[in-house]
């Protein structure tokens, strides 16, 4: 019975390691937003030039664990790293959970989005049966004592592991589960469906009586039900707030806003266009590449001359620096600015490319593989 437990834990732990390892690994990049959005909370903010190197490594580290626990291989090494990791994840997501610093874990990604609290509670499960494994970790016995053996699996894992990490970083996510992936149509994405209720909320009053100096919090409905406000008595302290009463239907895209310099919404003249249109987006145009940027900006000269179509620049940075910008490098696309959270959600890269159409994403590349301008018109443009 023991040996039945023991392996249920090896199995369960170290299958969900790997798993988590994989899918955050196929977006090494967002998991490397997360960390930042933890390396701000505990003021450890110079470590966002390497966020994604961590992200990396620590991708890596979860795949090797949870591989090693599996095969039986260095078990008590591997029971120890297995226990310290998942007190620090741990401690990690309480805090995320009890002081609501961070809204989601990323424990998978964008594959299965968690909130603290069940992220916490996750680790809480893990947490006992790494304990158990860790208590019996004499007990595991490798697949093969073979010493070289070993090793080399050991060596094939991280290998693999790390490359696939890198290639993800590279040339994007395997599987997209974003919600800017090819084939969505994005206008779609950001209206609540016929039949779906949006969040409802109420507004909250506090109230003070000035004779009697009683103090109060009030709904808006309860404020004009009872007609408190005709009290001359009472009066309101503060500001108003908001406060949610009833989840509701949350679009997949909630926070996208294109203007231009001056503020004017462009958004659903750009996402909606019925012809091939190009988005290039930079949501940080000191950190892009510069020698793609003209790589991207002949392509897009070449396609405007000979099928007319319509390219923009997408960025986050303001006007001024974009100014600049243009001007350096003689930009041919029109600019336009949105926030850098949904720019970060459209491509994986800076600059990234998608192809629109009629609010579709007909394809998207990172500046590493983006085709030529040859090859585009070859499989879009001349049909």
């Amino acid at each position: 019975m023991k040996n039945k437990l023991l392996s249920f834990a090896r199995i369960f732990v170290g299958a969900l390691f790997i798993f988590s390892g994989l899918i955050k690994a196929n977006d090494p990049l967002g998991f490397g937003y997360k960390l930042q959005e933890y390396f701000e909370v505990f003021h450890m903010d110079f470590l966002n030039g390497i966020a994604t190197g961590i992200a990396i490594l620590l991708c890596t580290l979860e795949i090797i664990l949870g591989a090693l626990l599996l095969l039986g291989f260095w078990s008590k090494k591997v029971a120890w790293g297995l226990l310290l990791l998942i007190i620090f994840f741990t401690l990690l997501t309480f805090i995320s959970a009890a002081f609501k610093v961070v809204t989601s874990c990323g424990c998978f990604g964008d594959a299965i989005p968690l909130t603290p609290w069940q992220s916490f509670t996750k680790d809480l499960i893990l947490l006992v049966l790494i304990i158990y494994i860790f208590l019996k970790k004499d007990l595991i016995k490798p697949v093969t004592n073979h010493a070289l053996a070993q090793k080399n699996i050991a060596i094939t894992v991280t290998i693999i592991s790390l490359v696939f990490g890198l290639y993800t970083y590279n040339f994007l996510p395997i599987i997209d589960f974003l919600p800017y992936k090819v084939g969505a149509h994005i206008p779609s994405l950001m209206v609540i469906p016929p039949g779906e209720k949006p969040d409802e909320f109420e507004i909250m009053y506090h109230l003070k009586n000035k004779k009697t100096k009683e103090e109060k919090d009030m709904s808006d409905k309860d404020y004009l039900k009872t007609e408190i406000w005709k009290d001359n008595n009472w009066e309101i302290i503060g500001e108003p707030t908001k406060r949610l009463v009833k989840k509701g239907f949350e679009p997949k895209i909630k926070d996208l806003i294109i203007t231009d310099a001056s503020g004017t919404d462009y958004t659903k003249e750009i996402i909606e266009n019925p012809y091939y249109n190009f988005v290039f987006v930079a949501y940080s145009l000191k950190d892009a590449n510069q020698n793609v940027i003209g790589n991207l900006n002949a392509l897009a000269l070449n396609a405007t001359q000979q099928f007319n179509i319509r390219s923009v620049l997408l960025t986050s940075n303001s006007a001024k620096d974009a100014e600049v910008f243009i001007k350096k490098n003689n930009l041919f696309s029109e600019v336009f600015y949105a926030d850098a959270v949904p720019l970060k959600s459209m491509v994986r890269a800076n600059p990234g490319v998608l192809l629109l159409k009629n609010g579709v994403v007909i394809n998207k590349w990172h500046f590493h593989n983006v085709p030529s301008f040859d090859q585009l018109s070859k499989k879009y443009f001349s049909k």
